[in-house]
């Protein structure tokens, strides 16, 4: 890993699901709905946290080999399948709703903090969108939230998943630059772990309430990273923005 020298950065990548937006707040309010629309009683929260503790193991089976390239829709289609089986409802809930429930990681809140900040950085670097999502999903999800990305890199472009190198690699060279002057953003420690492994360089973004209320989030102190910050304001402050 070459030595982390803050002036020779050129291009910022920011993870997006709790990182950049609320996924918990925003899937459990949706599904609240979805559920009473549907007469289903359940915890809508509790279903949120259950359903994205089906998301790392859904895409280390596409990155196994186990089985076929699959865009995040369809992996999540999948184990909302499967959990709303588990939960006894699967016949009250209509194939309309599931979609819906689907396009829910569509549509979600940016934390306070990520517009502003990610304005401040855009005037010194290129600020870029490099998630699990597809590309559809995070185009409506950065336009519904008015975040000021100047391009989006998604997982499907490298067809593998994160915390795979190839995906962190594949975001440098569409970007015309060298892993080493890439900055990966994240409050995940196993995504931070995998852009190290590609030779970019890592900030770990604090978000303690990003799992939900019952759920402890990655800590900083865990993290092994260039950079820390609580958010990305403090972030852009840090980097001279």
């Amino acid at each position: 890993m070459v030595e982390f020298d803050p002036g020779r950065l050129r291009v910022l990548v920011f993870d997006i699901f709790g990182t950049t937006v609320d996924w918990y707040t925003g899937v459990a309010d949706q599904a609240a709905e979805i559920f009473r629309a549907a007469g289903v009683e359940l915890d809508a929260g509790t279903f949120a946290e259950e359903w994205r503790g089906m998301y790392l193991p859904a895409m280390q089976r596409v990155r196994d080999g186990d089985r076929d390239w699959a865009y995040l829709d369809t992996l999540h289609r999948e184990s909302l399948d499967s959990l709303l089986e588990r939960h006894g409802v699967g016949a009250a809930v209509d194939e309309q709703q599931r979609r819906n429930l689907v396009r829910a990681w569509h549509i979600l809140p940016a934390w306070p903090d990520a517009v502003a900040g990610l304005a401040r950085l855009r005037q010194h670097y290129t600020v870029v969108a490099l998630s699990n999502g597809g590309f559809a999903l995070l185009t409506r999800l950065i336009k519904a939230a008015n975040l000021p990305f100047d391009s989006i890199v998604s997982a499907e472009l490298a067809r593998t998943y994160k915390p795979d190198p190839q995906v962190y690699l594949t975001a440098s060279g569409l970007l015309d630059v060298a892993p080493e002057q890439t900055l990966m953003i994240a409050c995940h420690i196993w995504d931070l772990t995998g852009a190290r492994a590609a030779g970019l360089h890592t900030a770990f973004v604090e978000r303690p309430g990003e799992k939900g209320p019952r759920i402890p989030a990655d800590r900083p102190e865990d993290a092994a990273a260039d950079l820390t910050a609580g958010n990305f304001v403090e972030l852009a402050e840090l980097l001279g923005c």
